[in-house]
Order: structure tokens, then sequence, then C-alpha cells
């Protein structure tokens, strides 16, 4: 039975868009959302004003205010729309039919395919947690955890003994999936730096690192369940 995402949270509320739309109200309502992440990713919240995401969807400021009266909400359905749009993306990471392994270099693949397509996402989050932390932690509260483990689990029943994961070593092997593949886009005016002392690409770098973070994360795994094994 295919596995969908939606069972697993519903963090968003995402506001209900009329049923019925013509194409006009459609392709306005997709310029001002394209328009409004880009702006927001630019500025942040504070240093973006209404009228500089009307003049980037080409519209006027009026046309704006017909569809999203307050800069607060708008910025909400461009967050959750982001949001669901990231974990849509990882949807077949709970399907059945791929190995544990084959899962991770899925996630490191995509993962990074898409903050090369959104680098300031990374950045644009970090800022938004900081100045507005209740609303990244109620997405968070409305994850099933629980239930995104037991399905892993019963999926890769003998990887998950292999590899000795468990809910408790669960957090903090995330986190390290999180930061290998996040932390490179965030410090990113480093990394160019330090790369190019070495003659490298910034691109590159993040094309070879689709291969190097799984390779990397599978290799700690394994040490890590060594090491527990020969301790006395």
């Amino acid at each position: 039975m295919t596995v969908r995402l939606n069972l697993l949270f519903n963090p968003f509320g995402l506001t209900k868009i009329k049923n019925i739309m013509t194409e006009v109200e459609k392709l306005t309502e997709e310029k001002i959302f394209e328009a409004a992440t880009e702006v927001f990713q630019e500025k942040g919240f504070d240093g973006t004003r209404m009228q500089n995401i009307a003049q980037r969807a080409g519209i006027n400021k009026a046309l704006l205010h017909y569809y999203f009266r307050k800069k607060d909400a708008l910025f909400d359905a461009v967050f959750q729309k982001l949001a669901a749009k990231l974990f849509s993306k990882f949807a077949p990471i709970l399907e059945p039919g791929l190995t544990l392994e084959e899962k991770l270099r899925f996630f490191f693949r995509e993962h990074i395919e898409f903050l090369k397509e959104n680098p300031r996402l990374p950045a644009f989050i970090i800022n938004e947690i900081n100045r507005k932390p209740e609303r990244i932690q109620r997405i968070i509260r409305n994850l099933d955890f629980e239930h995104f483990y037991n399905i892993l689990a019963e999926q890769h029943r003998d990887e998950f003994e292999k590899y000795n994961i468990t809910p408790e070593s669960l957090p903090q092997i995330m986190t390290s999936i999180a930061a290998i593949s996040i932390f490179p886009f965030v410090a990113r005016n480093i990394f160019e730096v330090i790369l190019g002392k070495f003659g490298m690409d910034f691109g590159k770098f993040l094309e070879d690192r689709k291969d190097f973070a799984p390779e990397f994360l599978l290799g700690a795994l394994k040490y890590r369940e060594k090491s527990k094994k020969i301790k006395p």
C-alpha cells in the first residue's frame, strides 16, 4: 500500500483556495507566490515591502492586496508552500521497494539539488526561526516522528538492527543528515573561498557531495555499530 506523506503530519493549516478560479487568477496567484518567495528570501520578512513583491510580480499593489491583504498572510502562505514542496519531494523515502541505503542516497541527491535550486532558503529559514520560532515549532510539533520511525523500522528491520538505529538514536542521525547537506549552503561564502584555494568550484563540490554525503553517513553508521561491538 502506498504510504502518503500526509499520514505523517498536517502542520500547515493551509488556507483553502476558492474552488472556482479562472486561469488568469491562477496565473496571477502563481506569479505572486514566485515573486514573494524570491523577495522574502532576498530581503527577509522585515526588509520586504508589499510594493517590492508587486513590482517583482509585474502587478499593481491594489491587485496584490486583493489576493493577500497583509504581508503576514502572504509570508505564511509562502513559508507553508515552501515547506510542503520540500516535504513532498521526500515522499518516496516512506515507500517500500528501496533499501535503506538507496533511500539515504535518494535523500541527499534530492535535498542537495533542491537547495541548489533554492540557495537562499537555508539562511532564510534560519533567520525566520530566530525571528518567529513559534512558526517552525508549530510545524515540528505536528510531525509524527513516531509514525515515521515505525514505517521505516518495519520496512528495514534488518538494516535498522545492522546499524543499531533506535528511537533514541534517531534524533542524532537526523541532525547529522540535515547538517551534512545544509551547512555548505549556510556557509557558502566561506566554502567558496576555501574551495578556491584548492582550485575547486562550489557547483562541482555540491555535485560530488551528492555521492560523498551518503557514503560518509553510511560509513559513520557502520563504524558506530562496529565500535559498540568491540567495547569491553
